[in-house]
């Protein structure tokens, strides 16, 4: 099964996502995505690394991600990825964005039955941002969510902590 899980920055996907997993069956992947450029970003990845329950694996990916899902559906009965949007940007920044999201896009075309759960921030909800890198951005991770909302089973939008269903399969 597929679980989508979007929201906003702070909205408490991470955690609602957490707890998908924790009712999964294990033992558990926690893909993370993230890469700390700063010191305050060092810090909340420092903090989600304590707070996480020690009988979950970690891998950390950038754009490597479909390789590691083709890796870990053969081994884990549940995966984590958090989240699509630091993978995204990873992969624009490495100059490989198109060729990732469809490799990306075929692995989840023939996921198989291992429960995967995605984060991704959700886009637009605010003001068009003002510079043309950011909408690129913006469009592109908005495309990437809907891609992956239609082949999701499942797929919540989590806003102030609160899990709202948008699609149940």
């Amino acid at each position: 099964m597929i679980t989508l899980v979007l929201g906003g920055n702070k909205s408490g996907k991470s955690d609602f996502a957490l707890d998908l997993l924790a009712r999964a069956p294990g033992p558990a992947l926690f893909v993370a995505t993230g890469k700390a450029r700063d010191m305050e970003f060092r810090e909340q990845i420092r903090k989600h690394r304590k707070s996480r329950t020690p009988y979950i694996e970690v891998a950390e990916v950038a754009e490597g991600l479909p390789h590691t899902l083709q890796k870990a559906k053969m081994t884990f009965p549940a995966v984590l990825v958090d989240s699509l949007d630091y993978w995204l940007f990873s992969c624009r920044e490495a100059g490989c964005e198109p060729e990732k999201v469809e490799e990306f896009k075929e692995v989840l075309n023939n996921w198989g039955s291992t429960d995967l759960i995605l984060v991704s921030c959700e886009t637009g909800l605010g003001p068009l941002p003002a510079g043309s890198m950011v909408r690129a951005f913006v469009r592109s991770l908005g495309a990437l969510n809907q891609a992956v909302a239609v082949r999701a089973d499942q797929a919540f939008l989590v806003a102030a902590g609160l899990p709202l269903t948008l699609k149940q399969g």
